[in-house]
């Protein structure tokens, strides 16, 4: 099953995908920080999904962190950040780079 993301353009960092929730503040502050970053970016607000597609999302969250809690951003499929990390997104998204 695929779910539906939201795709924010910008420059290309990799894959990034963030699971929200659409209540979430340190969700908002996480997108707002891949605005403030310009980087190409799809998301999905969890808790707006049903049925199957919400139980879809969840497993997929659930791969990445067992404990199921957001914001959770995936970076091209081989790392993921759990909760607001500003420094860490920067850093990932700068190459490694502290900047």
């Amino acid at each position: 099953m695929a779910l539906s993301f939201t795709h924010h353009d910008g420059r290309d960092a990799g894959a990034l995908t963030l699971y929200a929730l659409s209540t979430c503040v340190w969700c908002r502050k996480t997108k707002a920080l891949l605005q403030q970053l310009g980087v190409a970016y799809d998301h999905v607000d969890v808790d707006l999904l049903q049925g199957d597609d919400r139980n879809e999302a969840m497993r997929q969250v659930s791969r990445w962190n067992p404990a199921r809690s957001f914001p959770l951003l995936v970076i091209g499929n081989r790392s993921a950040i759990v909760g607001f990390d500003e420094e860490r997104i920067r850093q990932e998204l700068s190459g490694g780079e502290e900047k």
